[in-house]
C-alpha cells in the first residue's frame, strides 16, 4: 500500500512518523484534515504561507522524502502549486523518483493512466496558453509601431537614470526570486562541495541531479552563489577560492559526499556514476571505473577523515 503525503499550512504544529505526509488545506483546515485522514493520511508538513509564496521549506522536505511508491496527496491543487507550471514540476520530480501525485478534489491520480493523461494534457494547455500570449505580444507591438508608437519605457529611450535603476532593481528581484525557488535541489550541493572543490567539479555534479535543474554554467553558477550569499540565502564560504588538490584527492572528495547522500549505493553503483555521469577520470586517466577502483578511493577517503561523519 502506498504511503500518502499531504502538506499542511496555517496550523500550529508539525507531526512526524514513519509515513511523512504534506497536505494543502482551504481556508477550514480542520475539514480538510478530516479529509485527508479519510484518505489514510496521518502526519503533517507545515508550512505557514500561501499557496503562490515561493518559499515552502517543509514542501521541498516532504518532496525530498519521497521515495519510490509513496504517493503526494492534497486536497486542492490550487493549495499546493503557485502555477500549472509548479504543478507539472512537482509532478516530474516525483515521477524521477518513481511516486505519485493525487487530488483529492481534481482529476489527478499519476499512479493511473487517466489521470496520468490529464496531467499530461494540463502540460500541453500551459504551452498552449504561453504561444497565445506570445503571439498577442507581438500583434500588439507590431500595431502599435503601424500607427507610429514606439514601444518601450520613454524613459529608458531618455536613459533617466532613475528608470534605469528602478528597471535594475526589478530585474534583480525577479531574479533573485527565481534563485530562490528552486535553490532547495541544487544549493545543499554546492554548500557540501564548496570551497573544498573547484566550480567546474560542483557544476558537474548540479547536472547529474534528476530531474535536471537549472540550466547552469560555471559562470552562471558563481553568479547565482554570489546573488544568494548578498541576499543572506547562503553561507559566503561558499565563495572562497579552492584549493589546489590533487586528483586522487578530488575523486575521494567527491566519493565521500555521494556515500554521505547516498549511503545504500553500492561499488558498482559508483563506479557507473563516476564513469557515466560524471566521467571522472581514473588514476590511469581512463574513464570507465571499476568496483576495486572504487573500493580504493573509499580507503583513502577514509584515511582522509572525509567519512568520519
Amino acid at each position: 500500500m502506498h504511503k500518502e503525503f499531504q502538506c499542511v499550512r496555517h496550523l500550529s504544529d508539525l507531526a512526524l512518523s514513519d509515513e511523512q505526509t504534506l497536505r494543502c488545506p482551504q481556508q477550514d483546515t480542520a475539514a480538510q484534515q478530516d479529509a485527508l485522514r479519510v484518505q489514510g493520511c496521518s502526519v503533517i508538513f507545515e508550512d505557514k504561507a500561501s499557496g503562490a509564496s515561493k518559499e515552502r521549506p517543509n514542501l521541498a522536505r516532504a518532496l525530498d522524502r519521497v521515495g519510490k511508491g509513496d504517493t503526494l496527496l492534497v486536497v486542492r491543487i490550487d493549495r499546493l502549486a503557485r502555477s500549472l507550471a509548479h504543478l507539472l514540476e512537482i509532478v516530474e520530480t516525483l515521477r524521477a523518483k518513481g511516486a505519485y501525485f493525487r487530488s483529492i478534489n481534481d482529476p489527478i491520480d499519476t499512479s493511473s493512466a487517466q489521470g496520468m493523461l490529464m496531467t499530461q494534457m494540463l502540460g500541453a494547455f500551459a504551452e498552449f496558453e504561453r504561444a497565445l500570449i506570445r503571439e498577442r505580444t507581438r500583434a500588439g507591438l507590431k500595431a502599435a509601431v503601424a500607427r507610429g508608437a514606439k514601444p518601450g519605457n520613454p524613459k529608458m529611450r531618455a536613459r533617466d537614470p532613475i528608470a534605469i535603476a528602478e528597471i535594475r532593481y526589478s530585474h534583480n528581484e525577479r531574479h533573485l526570486n527565481e534563485l530562490l525557488d528552486g535553490r532547495d535541489r541544487w544549493l545543499p550541493t554546492v554548500e557540501r562541495l564548496r570551497p573544498h572543490l573547484p566550480w567546474a567539479l560542483v557544476l558537474r555534479q548540479i547536472r547529474v541531479i534528476a530531474p535536471p535543474v537549472r540550466s547552469f554554467s560555471e559562470r552562471t553558477l558563481i553568479k547565482a552563489c554570489r546573488t544568494l550569499v548578498g541576499a543572506g540565502y547562503a553561507d559566503p564560504v561558499i565563495l572562497q577560492a579552492a584549493p589546489r588538490l590533487p586528483a586522487d584527492t578530488r575523486t575521494a572528495r567527491l566519493v565521500a559526499d555521494r556515500l554521505k547522500m547516498h549511503p545504500g549505493a553500492s561499488l558498482r553503483d559508483i563506479a557507473a556514476w563516476l564513469s557515466r555521469d560524471l566521467r571522472e577520470p581514473t588514476p590511469r586517466g581512463g574513464l570507465s571505473w571499476s568496483a576495486e577502483g572504487v573500493r580504493r578511493v573509499i580507503e583513502q577517503a577514509r584515511e582522509l577523515r572525509l567519512l568520519d561523519a
